[in-house]
């Protein structure tokens, strides 16, 4: 049995070994108690990142919310860049891609026909540019054609496709879309007039395309009913561009030889160098005095019969009407009546159907005074257009067999001018077209509204 030391206190060691003891579980409690706050910290840190995260992408409350006006987040969200399809430079596809189903017609400029794209089975127009003067390199008036249709994209303009090439660079195609028909075969297939409100609607497409043109800085210069393409959904589109050129800047010299003989503007037929947009404005009221007549308005046989027949109509020109008349080149060479009695226009009197509203803006877009025609935008905000009966939608047009789907088209009319001098005008006596008016009927005593 062993005997303790006498050296041994034993109350002192049991004192000391507890003190031990409690430091120890308090070193532990403490370092509990530090474990516990580094988490506390560390899951506070995490609460916040989720927070943050989901107000990026929480919509903004409205200020009349039921849950009370929060302000808005004030990190802005991540912008997102916009892509565009750029054009881009690529080899031209071949002739032989395309179908061809039947001619349609030969212009000044080109022939046209209809086709099958043998990849798609769309059917497009084909459009073969003439190469008359090759030795002086491409033609300008399709360089003119394919820059303005590329950047005239419009509902009621026909749209360029593309262009295709074939053996050679003598053969160049440019790919159309097909309408069904053209405005002047379509009159003349038709056994009455179009009705008043589709007259309207024809006009008021028509003048929303040519608004557009010269809007962008566009002369048509060969606006005619041959030129107007029209499908079966009632959609009006101007084709043929090969005249066409951008507004130049003002009092610079352009060549007369510019619209087909009967549509042409007084002051170009009297040899005018400068002009402008309301070159267009006449060539689109001879179009509304066709659409009326179902026949062409003015149809000279030549410069001098033209004249004739836009003088009987709307009356001579004189010094108050017409300023300038005087000072164009082939003015001089005219001899005018003497007497201004009874040498005013006719127009109310041709029309007796048209309304006063309507007469009034045929007057207008008619006037011998290029000043006093109006623009196309001011013939969209007429009142014609305003009274009954009022434009026909052109989902309700009527249809009609395509004549362009079937067979060539008749040409009855004179081709647009070619390349060179103007012809010259000698000297005319127009001092007798009037002689027979005192006798002419002056108009109907009653009108009617067609629907």
């Amino acid at each position: 049995m062993t005997r303790a030391s006498r050296w041994a206190d034993e109350e002192a060691d049991a004192a000391e070994a507890a003190q031990r003891k409690k430091e120890k579980e308090a070193k532990k409690r403490l370092k509990l108690a530090k474990q516990q706050v580094e988490e506390a910290e560390e899951a506070e840190e995490v609460d916040e990142a989720q927070e943050s995260d989901s107000h990026r992408f929480k919509r903004r409350r409205l200020s009349g919310s039921v849950e009370g006006n929060d302000e808005p987040d004030p990190k802005p969200e991540e912008r997102k860049l916009l892509r565009f399809e750029a054009g881009g430079w690529g080899p031209a596809r071949h002739t032989s891609n395309f179908e061809i189903l039947n001619a349609i017609e030969e212009g000044s400029y080109g022939w046209v026909s209809r086709a099958r794209d043998t990849a798609t089975s769309e059917i497009v127009a084909l459009k073969k540019v003439k190469m008359d003067h090759l030795q002086d390199g491409f033609p300008i008036t399709a360089l003119r054609e394919i820059h303005i249709l590329q950047k005239a994209r419009h509902k009621n303009i026909v749209e360029l496709k593309e262009t295709i090439m074939g053996n050679d660079l003598s053969e160049v195609v440019l790919v159309m879309e097909f309408l069904e028909h053209d405005l002047k075969t379509l009159q003349e297939d038709m056994a009455e007039p179009f009705l008043a409100s589709e007259v309207k609607t024809l006009l008021r497409q028509l003048g929303g395309a040519v608004d557009f043109l010269h809007e962008n800085f566009i002369m048509h210069r060969d606006l005619k009913t041959s030129n107007i393409l029209i499908n079966n959904r009632g959609i009006l589109k101007i084709a043929d561009f090969g005249m066409a050129r951008m507004i130049p800047p003002p009092h610079a010299p352009l060549t007369q030889l510019v619209v087909t003989l009967w549509y042409r503007a007084p002051e170009l037929l009297l040899g005018a160098h400068t002009y402008d947009t309301s070159v267009d404005m006449w060539s689109l009221g001879c179009i509304f005095g066709e659409l009326l007549l179902k026949e062409p308005l003015l149809p000279g046989k030549n410069e001098v019969d033209s004249l004739t027949l836009i003088f009987t109509l709307c009356g001579l020109p004189t010094e108050k009407k017409w300023p300038a008349f005087y000072r164009l080149p082939n003015a001089k060479s005219l001899k005018m009546p003497r007497e201004s009695r009874n040498t005013g226009s006719i127009i109310r009197a041709k029309f007796p159907f048209l309304t006063n509203a309507g007469a009034e803006l045929l007057s207008s877009l008619l006037s011998l005074n290029p000043e006093g025609r109006p623009s196309a935008k001011e013939m969209l905000a007429h009142p014609y257009f305003a009274e009954n009966p009022r434009p026909k939608p052109p989902d309700m047009f009527p249809t009609f067999p395509s004549k362009a789907g079937q067979e060539k088209r008749r040409v009855r009319e004179p081709l647009a001018p070619k390349r060179g001098e103007a012809p010259g005008i000698q000297q005319i006596d127009f001092s007798g077209i009037f002689a027979n008016r005192d006798e002419e009927e002056k108009g109907a005593g009653f009108t009617l509204r067609m629907a």
